[in-house]
């Protein structure tokens, strides 16, 4: 098990959350779940988690990022997902939660997809 850390990032109207580490019930879930706040609450309301150096999630976290979506909606902010790795591209697929998600693997794209 490797613990969250996520380090944020500014690319112009995009907060970009570098997540690392295993996005589990505990501290990880409550990381995500802060970070996403912080951000929000400095009125930053297009965020981009990349995934890129995460292996895992559980439900604790995938509720958190379905909390975080909601809280984000309701701001008419946009979440948006990148470089999910298999195995979690495969749990929001068996959950249907990849629908409601947009994801990218090249953050050139998902950046320009916030205009």
């Amino acid at each position: 098990m490797h613990k969250l850390a996520i380090t944020e990032r500014q690319t112009g109207e995009v907060t970009v959350l570098d997540l690392s580490g295993d996005i589990l019930f505990g501290d990880g879930s409550a990381a995500l779940r802060d970070s996403i706040r912080k951000a929000l609450g400095a009125g930053n309301k297009n965020i981009l988690l990349n995934f890129s150096n995460t292996r895992l999630i559980d439900s604790s976290g995938i509720g958190e990022l379905v909390s975080g979506l909601i809280a984000i909606n309701r701001e008419n902010g946009h979440l948006k997902l990148l470089h999910l790795p298999e195995r979690i591209r495969e749990l929001l697929t068996i959950t249907n939660l990849l629908t409601v998600f947009e994801s990218f693997e090249n953050e050139k794209e998902a950046l320009s997809s916030y205009k």
